[in-house]
């Protein structure tokens, strides 16, 4: 992973209703107008993994906000804690658009931001939640699935697509198995889409994230980092923002 200068943007809140949602937000310095990216977090919540990626988007030029799905800046330390918390957010319906959504109010206050240039991306649980709110037509550049859940009990409908879709994806990813990448593979020809899945051999769950294997020795989980899947998903990933986002 490049380097980074830890702690270069800024936690931020704002609302969705009554809920607080603590995001954080990098910018380039100086810039105004500026194309944007939303970064959805992993079931942990926005932990220093999450800020290293808005960090690295900013230093590429985008603005880039960390959003906050679960509410109050919660961050789980644990898998049963990760996992209680991305229950709540999932077993309530309107939570996801919503709390996607006033992320994406508070940026087009924001004068660095070209709220009409904006992609989203995510990572395992921020992916599901990134091409959920590509199916739901949200009008998104681009968005991009790092070993995200592919499945959806709400496929989309032909045409609803705004978005140009990438889907990166372990090939040995025991969470996600090839049923999945099949019938999304289904789903998104049926719907019209631009998109493209880019599956890594020898990957698995988590690839991109130089943690997971610490958390898959710490917690027995089914997750490690491979070094080469996550530099080629970041650099095709950077390919397709200057495709979607640049002028």
């Amino acid at each position: 992973m490049p380097t980074v200068n830890s702690g270069a943007g800024s936690q931020v809140s704002y609302f969705s209703g009554d809920t607080e949602l603590r995001g954080y937000f990098a910018a380039p310095e100086g810039v105004t107008n500026a194309p944007c990216v939303i970064v959805v977090h992993e079931w942990w919540g926005i932990n220093d993994y999450i800020r290293r990626r808005v960090d690295m988007l900013a230093e590429l030029g985008f603005c880039a906000l960390a959003a906050d799905m679960y509410g109050a800046g919660r961050e789980a330390l644990t898998p049963d804690d990760a996992g209680a918390l991305m229950q709540g957010v999932l077993d309530d319906p309107t939570a996801v658009p919503q709390r996607f959504g006033a992320a994406l109010e508070w940026l087009r206050g924001k004068s660095e931001v070209d709220a009409g240039r904006v992609a989203a991306i995510g990572y395992c649980f921020g992916g599901a939640v990134a091409l959920a709110m590509a199916r739901a037509g949200m009008d998104l550049a681009a968005v991009a699935s790092f070993h995200g859940v592919l499945e959806t009990a709400t496929p989309a409908q032909p045409g609803q697509i705004k978005a140009r879709i990438a889907v990166y994806h372990g090939n040995d990813d025991g969470m996600i198995p090839a049923e999945q990448v099949t019938a999304f593979d289904a789903e998104m020809k049926a719907a019209g889409a631009d998109y493209e899945i880019i599956g890594y051999d020898g990957a698995g769950h988590g690839f991109s994230s130089p943690e997971a294997d610490r958390n898959g020795e710490l917690y027995g989980i089914p997750v490690a980092y491979n070094q080469a899947a996550d530099a080629d998903s970041w650099a095709k990933l950077q390919q397709l923002l200057a495709a979607t986002l640049r002028r």
